[in-house]
């Protein structure tokens, strides 16, 4: 079945929903009982190319294809080998390995001298003898380079950090060493590791031989764009026998294609001729796509007899090759490979689902009891919010941290009501932008096309009060946690976590949690 991105987010929108609305009940760490979780982890993506892979894995198994892995180091006689005059051109677009060459490093009286002043005492003679023979180890092998300092620190009985310093300043020539290349270079196209392992196998297998391997190349690139990388993943296959022929280039790569959603399929001739191919069965695959039209998807031919007698191959052999990151673009509609692929380095599009996981409590009780007195300040506000003032009203009594305690919801002022005009304000992201707002025909919009974030106003400055009576009733103390103008998120006791504050601001996206709250919360000790 195709990834459907809009079919995902709905099914995490719904996900997201029940789990507030289920409360506690169904995490592991609940937050203010019956109002919303604490936490919530929604099902993680996987990468687009892995995805891919995978599916790909899947569809080649069920087709009979045994998987492989094929050699990815690739010397450059055999490059010659498979591609013949065309070789020097193909060389000019593959990486070769290199190293760091191993020093011939000599041990003098200066140099003695040397490490002894960092030592701060004479290296004694067999001190010397191990030395030399150590650094001799290490040209010739017998000591990695990674175990060089540790070797040497057990030779002259001292830490590795002296080690260190004395291989800086004594021994130049470790740190003047360029590296070298050698003939060895990575592979390039999955075709130089097929030669090498048909021509380990092929006479020790049952025929026809059908495998395939999903696995990087490596292209010497001019500079990386939309659609090229200087790595990719090729997914390649080959059927080897007596009786193969173009044709099953055709079927295999139908079958493998109509897995993805492709229909029809068309098969042109490939104008690059590469050179292992035997001449005219170099062919492009183009299929349908019900969204995308014709696209081309894959490449398939037969290999050369003469490139095959290279390795003492004896059958006819088809090869298909595909692109996993093209085919990834395809399914998942990308027009950049780069951003398709490393999405860490490129701006990532926040939904209004995102932005309101982000919206989130600053602080909140820490027990069982300060969630009741949460939700009791919660349920005590709304059911007396009109109430004229000065008044008071209990929210919750009870025993806590071993004191008698009392907390109400005041005002005491005259003239006003127990609660402000915003205090049950609740908060929804439309458009990206971050809105309190009340349960009135002028907001009805954004309540109506906006997304929930599960919070009010009220239940987070109920978070926020328990949370401070708790840390007051610990230390014996009487508190007072009082709102008053609204201005930014902290007031109201909210945070929008890192992520999504620097993409509101990125974007020059709106953050209005303004209102007048007016909510009073106290903490009495009784005894």
């Amino acid at each position: 079945m195709r990834f459907d991105p809009e079919e995902w987010k709905e099914r995490a929108r719904k996900d997201f929903e029940a789990a507030w609305h289920e409360g506690p009940q169904v995490l592991d760490q609940p937050g203010i009982a019956g109002t919303y979780p604490r936490k919530f982890y929604p099902r993680a993506r996987p990468h687009p190319i892995a995805e891919t892979i995978q599916r790909l894995r899947e569809v080649y198994l069920e087709m009979g294809f045994a998987e492989a892995r094929v050699p990815l180091f690739i010397e450059e006689q055999d490059v010659y080998k498979q591609f013949g005059p065309e070789a020097s051109a193909v060389l000019d677009r593959v990486f070769y390995l290199g190293g760091l060459p191993r020093p011939n490093v000599g041990i003098g009286k200066k140099r003695l001298e040397e490490i002894g002043t960092i030592l701060g005492r004479e290296v004694t003679d067999e001190e010397e003898e191990k030395l030399r023979e150590t650094l001799h180890g290490y040209k010739k092998g017998t000591v990695d380079g990674d175990e060089l300092t540790h070797e040497l620190a057990a030779v002259l009985s001292c830490d590795d950090a002296l080690v260190v310093r004395i291989m800086d300043e004594v021994f130049p020539e470790f740190r003047e060493l360029a590296p070298e290349s050698s003939r060895t270079t990575l592979r390039s196209h999955m075709t130089s590791g097929w030669f090498l392992t048909l021509g380990a196998m092929w006479e020790k297998a049952a025929l026809p031989v059908r495998m395939f391997s999903i696995d990087r190349c490596f292209r010497r690139e001019q500079e990386e764009g939309p659609t090229r990388l200087m790595t990719y993943h090729s997914a390649s296959c080959i059927v080897a026998g007596e009786d193969v022929t173009i044709e099953d280039g055709k079927a295999v790569s139908e079958a493998l294609l109509s897995a993805f959603g492709f229909t029809d399929f068309e098969f042109r001739p490939d104008e690059k001729r590469s050179k292992y191919y035997i001449p005219d069965t170099q062919t492009e695959v183009y299929a349908k796509h019900p969204e995308l039209g014709w696209v081309e998807v894959a490449t398939f031919g037969m290999y050369s007899p003469a490139a095959l007698a290279q390795y003492g191959v004896g059958v006819p052999v088809m090869n298909l090759g595909l692109g996993v990151e093209r085919l990834a673009m395809i399914e998942y509609q990308a027009d950049d490979i780069r951003a398709l692929t490393y999405p860490q380095f490129f701006p990532q599009h926040l939904t209004d689902l995102d932005i309101a996981r982000a919206v989130r409590p600053r602080e909140e009780p820490q027990t069982a009891l300060g969630r009741e007195i949460a939700e009791a300040v919660v349920a005590t506000a709304t059911e007396h919010a009109a109430e004229p003032s000065p008044c008071a009203f209990v929210a919750w009594e009870g025993d806590l941290f071993g004191r008698q305690v009392k907390v109400s919801v005041v005002e005491d002022e005259e003239d006003s009501k127990l609660c402000g005009p915003a205090t049950f304000n609740e908060i929804y992201v439309q458009d990206g932008k971050v809105l309190g707002v009340p349960d009135t025909p002028q907001f009805g919009k954004v309540r109506k096309k906006g997304t929930p974030a599960h919070l009010s106003y009220i239940q987070t400055i109920a978070a926020l009060a328990a949370a401070r009576i708790e840390e007051a009733v610990r230390c014996g103390e009487e508190t007072s946690v009082q709102v008053k103008m609204a201005k930014v998120p902290s007031d109201v006791n909210l945070r929008i976590a890192g992520h999504a504050m620097r993409y509101l601001t990125d974007n020059n996206k709106k953050i209005d949690l303004r209102g007048p709250v007016f909510v009073t919360v106290r903490a009495e000790i009784l005894g």
